[in-house]
């Protein structure tokens, strides 16, 4: 069927907070990853340069964390993959994460916009490899044969997002867009929703420290009616909405 004849398409932004429940830490949180390790020596650009062992090392570490056996999708990624598979329209899940829990879960139509594990990316010719070998400085990059330029495919502080213009297309054309497990702090991503906004989708938007509203999604004009006040969005209508019968996603509800 044409995409004109279809439901509007919904757009679902995800950060940390939907994975902690599957045992992954978040980012930001008072017991969060970046209050233990300090961003500026393993996720910068100049960081790589400076210190290349030590930053492989740290994402060698993650990689293997994130393998772990007790790592798998929780009720959160499950009702986005059973709402892509029972909704008429596109549903496009744009991830902050770089594990593969989305695509575990079911999702097809997943966008990673600062990257994934289980990519490596030489820096001097470009190619994206998908590997899960540990790197080193010694390692050598399979297509331009350099030495110690292979780097994960992840997103560093400093660093312009992946896939932006893909992005970007799938909320233009989008008629809900929802926020889940991120605090909206980091930018461009939390300008996601302003983007949304001047297409008229309703918003609702849950993470692990703020209330999730819906309400308008448009700057009013002469020829608008007035803007409805927010409302919250309970778990319940969720559920509703999306068909999914599984408990609901104690850190990342809609209540």
């Amino acid at each position: 069927m044409h995409q004109d004849f279809l439901p509007p398409g919904i757009v679902v932004l995800t950060g940390a907070g939907i994975s902690k429940e599957s045992g992954i830490d978040t980012f930001r949180d008072k017991d969060g990853l970046w209050t233990r390790v300090n961003l500026e020596e393993v996720a910068t650009l100049s960081a790589w340069h400076r210190d290349k062992k030590k930053v492989l090392d740290f994402y060698n570490d993650t990689r293997k964390s994130l393998r772990a056996a007790h790592i798998v999708p929780n009720a959160a990624h499950k009702a986005l993959a059973h709402l892509e598979q029972k909704y008429d329209g596109e549903v496009t899940v744009v991830t902050q994460n770089i594990d593969p829990l989305h695509e575990m879960a079911g999702s097809k139509r997943v966008i990673h916009m600062h990257g994934r594990d289980g990519e490596i990316r030489c820096m001097k010719c470009g190619t994206v490899t998908a590997s899960d070998e540990d790197l080193t400085p010694a390692s050598v990059c399979p297509h331009c044969q350099a030495v110690g330029e292979l780097r994960p495919n992840i997103v560093w502080f400093g660093e312009m997002p992946m896939h932006m213009e893909e992005i970007y297309e799938v909320l233009d054309r989008c008629g809900l867009f929802m926020a889940i497990g991120t605090s909206g702090e980091v930018y461009p991503a939390g300008g996601f929703v302003l983007h949304a906004a001047t297409g008229r989708a309703p918003i609702p938007s849950s993470s692990t420290s703020s209330p999730a509203a819906i309400g308008p999604c448009s700057r009013n004009t002469s020829t608008d009616p007035p803007p409805r006040s927010c409302r919250p969005m309970s778990s319940a209508s969720w559920r509703m909405a999306s068909g999914y019968k599984e408990r609901p996603y104690p850190t990342c509800h809609l209540a």
